[in-house]
């Protein structure tokens, strides 16, 4: 799997948020999309899951062929701290509902996905009275669990503690090894396991 962005930009209004950006994310390697807050981070990354257009330029995506954008969301999993959670649904209501669309990874189902959340004592409960950092291990559960090729993180440890981060970098040390990863970040710790960089500052 390989995404390609050419000569590719976005602005809102006559602001341009970065230009000029060519670059390459290739199979089941981990990437850190680097700059402080507002610099477009999120921004890329919805040009990258396919939700925004480049203002110019384009963006590809190849497996053996090439993937139509309107397509490409069948080989990613997204997490980040504004994605949304049915507030209704139990625990074990939102591990059923998602994994409807998407395919557990090898080895998995709903009851390791429950041990591995290590929230056994909460599935029955509606994750509106969850706090924000179960819900942001959810979320990551629910993205590193799927049996995708590609996996794009936002701001994965937002409202997680030292705890909740430890736990993060296990999640993608077990589930991420043969997954291409795009973590959007500015803080280190996120996204230590990376060895590629793209820094949106080197792109206004």
């Amino acid at each position: 799997m390989e995404i390609t962005l050419k000569n590719a930009g976005r602005r809102f209004n006559k602001e341009w948020i970065f230009k000029n950006i060519d670059f390459s994310f290739s199979k089941a390697n981990k990437y850190a999309v680097l700059g402080p807050n507002g610099s477009g981070k999120s921004t890329l990354l919805s040009i990258i899951l396919g939700n925004l257009s480049p203002s110019e330029g384009e963006i590809s995506y190849h497996n053996a062929s090439e993937i139509k954008v309107e397509e490409v969301y069948q080989y990613i999993s997204f997490a980040a701290p504004y994605l949304d959670l049915v507030e209704e649904f139990t625990l074990q209501e939102t591990i059923a509902f998602h994994f409807q669309f998407k395919a557990y990874a090898i080895g998995l189902n709903a009851q390791k996905v429950l041990d591995l959340l290590g929230l056994e004592k909460s599935q029955d409960k509606a994750l509106k009275h969850f706090s924000s950092g179960m819900k942001q291990r959810t979320k990551l559960a629910l993205a590193c669990c799927a049996n995708t090729p590609i996996l794009i993180l936002d701001e994965p440890t937002s409202n997680l503690d030292e705890q909740g981060i430890a736990w993060y970098l296990n999640l993608i040390e077990q589930y991420g090894n043969d997954k291409m990863i795009i973590v959007g970040s500015n803080q280190e710790h996120e996204y230590s396991f990376c060895d590629h960089r793209l820094n949106i500052s080197d792109y206004k």
